[in-house]
């Protein structure tokens, strides 16, 4: 069967993941909406999370590693006095009778959460064991044990009571953090039993709360042929980055891995260091400089 051909979209959309999607969900979503030949997530969010979830389109795609690398913040609801299979509110209650801490109990404990820490992702995660997710285990009622992991929390603080047995909490984490185990291990440093009933990502890397797009008003501006104004540069996530301005001859040897003498750049204070390579506004490479001298390593066609 012939394949249709799509149109080459590059660049970033910053989507508010609605609850009961998965990651995976909107990405074929925001494809078909934008006709598009190719697109990425930038990191798995729960399906009852909400919040930042950047989608790479084209030849942003070759930037995820950068995104996903990025610190990432959460705000989530930690019910006190139950748990669940799962940590968070779709799972069947495991455990319940727990007493509820008051908040300078929590208070008093959160320190220890901060820092490098370890933790056990939840037996329903995309964590692979023996090339299977782990969720799949579990779902088949198979015992799930996964290897704790070490992970970084910036900082997290305790933003408000909600009800008798709801606390909101903040958090700055690195990459590969679960907020669920987080919740859950609060709850056992409390000696009680805890799960998420919210879980709202509004950091992801560059990208913030404050960037998105709700799906449902990305779908009226598909209807008035206006989604292309969604899109954010491919640049958008190397704010960080400093930029070199690259002659065109130059951008072509880029272009086909060859690299750029020092001579002809000023260069010298970013020895060591990573580079983006543009030519007239138009990014060429990501380049890496050496005291010999300035190589791509990687390389974007538009």
């Amino acid at each position: 069967m012939k394949r249709t051909k799509h149109q080459n979209i590059n660049g970033w959309l910053i989507i508010d993941k609605p609850q009961g999607l998965t990651s995976t969900d909107v990405v074929n979503q925001t494809r078909r909406l934008f006709d598009a030949n190719k697109n990425g997530h930038t990191g798995t969010l729960d399906p009852f999370a909400t919040g930042v979830l950047p989608i790479a389109f084209g030849e942003a795609t070759k930037l995820i590693p950068y995104v996903m690398d990025g610190a990432k913040v959460y705000e989530f609801t930690l019910k006190f006095g139950s748990s669940t299979n799962t940590d968070d509110i779709e799972g069947t209650v495991t455990e319940e009778g727990g007493v509820i801490p008051s908040e300078k109990q929590i208070l008093d404990i959160l320190p220890s959460f901060t820092g490098q820490i370890e933790q056990t992702p939840p037996a329903y995660s995309a964590v692979k064991i023996n090339g299977e997710r782990a969720y799949k285990l579990a779902r088949a009622g198979q015992k799930v044990e996964i290897t704790p992991r070490k992970v970084q929390i910036e900082s997290i603080e305790l933003l408000n009571q909600i009800s008798a047995d709801s606390f909101q909490f903040r958090v700055r984490c690195s990459k590969g953090t679960y907020i669920r185990s987080l919740g859950r291990d609060i709850a056992l440093k409390l000696n009680t039993f805890g799960h998420l009933t919210a879980l709202r990502r509004t950091k992801c890397g560059f990208f913030l709360i404050e960037d998105t797009i709700l799906l449902e008003n990305l779908k009226n501006m598909v209807y008035e042929s206006r989604q292309q104004d969604s899109l954010l540069p491919i640049e958008t996530p190397l704010r960080d980055i400093a930029a070199l301005a690259v002659t065109a001859e130059d951008a072509v040897k880029l272009s086909l891995g060859q690299g750029l003498s020092l001579k002809d750049y000023d260069v010298s204070k970013y020895i060591g260091q990573t580079m983006a390579a543009f030519n007239k506004a138009c990014l060429t490479a990501l380049v890496r400089v050496d005291e010999k001298k300035i190589s791509p390593i990687r390389v974007f066609n538009l």
